[in-house]
């Protein structure tokens, strides 16, 4: 594997360890797409270092599980806002 893309995907995953954040915010940070923050964490970063691969699935894996509660937050500040206009 290429040398840059190992370092990207230790940098990826630290970021997301360190902050608990999305792929798509961690995408948005390096400014990269999220498929490839995605390949690189779930994927490649298991062959590059396996225990910070656990501790990056557990944060993604709590991300999943959180995901309907921001998305329905989202929405509700979004009408909100429609009704504050």
């Amino acid at each position: 594997m290429w040398e840059y893309i190992e370092e990207r995907a230790i940098k990826c995953a630290e970021y997301i360890v360190a902050t608990g954040c999305t792929v798509r915010a961690c995408s948005a940070h390096f400014s990269i797409s999220k498929s490839t923050v995605h390949k690189d964490v779930a994927e490649r970063l298991q062959y590059i270092d396996t225990a910070l691969y656990e501790r990056t699935k557990e944060v993604l894996a709590l991300n999943l599980s959180e995901r309907h509660i921001r998305g329905g937050i989202a929405t509700r500040e979004k009408y909100i806002s429609k009704k504050q206009r």
